[in-house]
């Protein structure tokens, strides 16, 4: 076994981290690939409004579009809510992209990171293409509805929801020492 100091370790090789970031960006990729064929679907599929029960009482898939953020945040606006969260989309994603090639992280901080980086660039995708983000997935309880959202807006939060999983066994792992 080498000592974590040894120079030909893995976590001292360039070579084998640069290597290592691209299952990362693969996932980042196959999250953009999965939110535009499903947006793509519902586009083809459905006209503006239209609900397809596929749970009676409790999920719908439904086209919806959305102008602002997260719960419609900013939706009502004259529209330079689109050019603000589109910068705001590649700042991000390029801090994210800088952090999964260059930052020595864990596999399940990588792993977030990416989920994020995906949803970011799918929802990007979305206001470059659209003007707005296409939403479709309608989660409710009778008539207490959930606010629509996609597979991006998935991978943020799922990625979000790493992350702080991440901080949280970092932290608990620093607080031993």
């Amino acid at each position: 076994m080498t000592a974590p100091d040894d120079p030909h370790t893995p976590a001292s090789d360039p070579t084998a981290h640069r290597a290592a970031v691209w299952p990362w960006l693969v996932l980042a990729l196959v999250v953009i690939v999965l939110d535009q064929i499903s947006k793509y679907q519902i586009i083809g599929s459905f006209a503006y409004g239209e609900r397809l029960p596929v749970i009676q009482g409790f999920f719908d898939l439904t086209l919806l579009y959305n102008p602002g953020a997260a719960f419609s945040f900013l939706a009502g606006h004259s529209g330079w809510q689109r050019w603000f969260f589109m910068g705001i989309a590649t700042v991000i994603g390029l801090w994210l992209c800088y952090a999964i090639i260059f930052e020595r992280t864990n596999a399940l901080t990588r792993l977030a990171y990416a989920s994020i980086l995906g949803g970011a660039i799918g929802n990007l995708y979305d206001r470059i293409l659209h003007g707005k983000v296409v939403d479709f997935i309608s989660w409710h309880i009778g008539n207490a509805y959930w606010p629509t959202f996609n597979v991006a807006d998935v991978g943020i939060c799922v990625g979000v929801g790493l992350l702080v999983i991440a901080w949280l066994v970092e932290w608990r792992a620093g607080s031993r020492l």
